[in-house]
């Protein structure tokens, strides 16, 4: 079980048809307190995608049935570009490392894995994805602050009537804007506790948060749910409001 607000816990999605490689790769991430969740093909992660989310993906290039450069490209068409993906490969030539970039990967690493990159590797492209405020104590996006060390959130300098659980919802949508979240990965992150709680749980804590933070287009900001899946938190373009 995680405690809770644990943001320096990662969802890791890994794809390996290896068994010993994904069950030794599995290890070192849940050893030091990653969730993994292994797949076998590219297919079965796929369909996974439809109902759950995670924060980076593990994927090996050689896989059966659809190769890992047909899974990212299928990925980027279903979640988008907010997902980063970590290539894992035994070829090293500069053409396919060219080609596995080009396929909408963010990085890549050449087997057998080193347990001590493999890691960075991963920590590294979530916060590159979720951008400097990632890892920092407070985040500030207009008209929103949000100060962790106080677990205290402002609008337009004026602080937010935040129940406990309604404060770590709040601050893990917002330094997660842009990114599509499902119930089991909020449930999991937010409330520390397997997804097996009723999901009417995170739908009833969302509508408050997003009541108590008026999170509406008229000030920038849209919190949709997405059907049979979860919510996502965007920021609006002046022109979609």
């Amino acid at each position: 079980m995680r405690s809770h607000g644990r943001f320096g816990v990662l969802r890791v999605a890994l794809v390996e048809d290896d068994p010993d490689q994904a069950e030794l790769i599995g290890l070192w991430l849940e050893g030091v307190g990653h969730d993994c969740r292994r797949y076998g093909d590219g297919e079965s992660f796929l369909r996974a995608l439809v109902n759950d989310s995670f924060d980076v993906v593990l994927l090996d290039w050689m896989l059966p049935g659809i190769g890992g450069d047909g899974v990212v490209k299928r990925l980027r068409e279903q979640v988008g570009w907010g997902l980063p993906v970590l290539f894992v490969t035994n070829r090293d030539r500069e053409e396919d490392i060219v080609r596995a970039l080009e396929a909408g990967t963010d990085d890549y690493m050449i087997k057998p894995l080193n347990k001590a990159e493999t890691l960075a590797r991963i920590v590294a492209l979530d916060r590159r994805a979720r951008g400097p405020a990632g890892a920092s104590a407070s985040l500030e996006l207009a008209p929103f602050v949000l100060d962790s060390a106080r677990r205290r959130i402002e609008r337009d300098g004026e602080p937010v009537d935040l129940a406990p659980r309604e404060f770590e919802l709040a601050a893990f949508l917002l330094r997660n804007v842009g990114r599509l979240l499902s119930r089991r990965h909020i449930l999991e992150s937010v409330w520390g506790i397997s997804a097996e709680l009723n999901t009417r749980t995170v739908d009833t804590h969302v509508s408050r948060v997003r009541t108590k933070l008026g999170l509406t287009p008229e000030i920038g900001w849209r919190l949709s749910a997405v059907y049979q899946h979860g919510y996502r938190l965007e920021r609006l373009a002046p022109t979609d409001s």
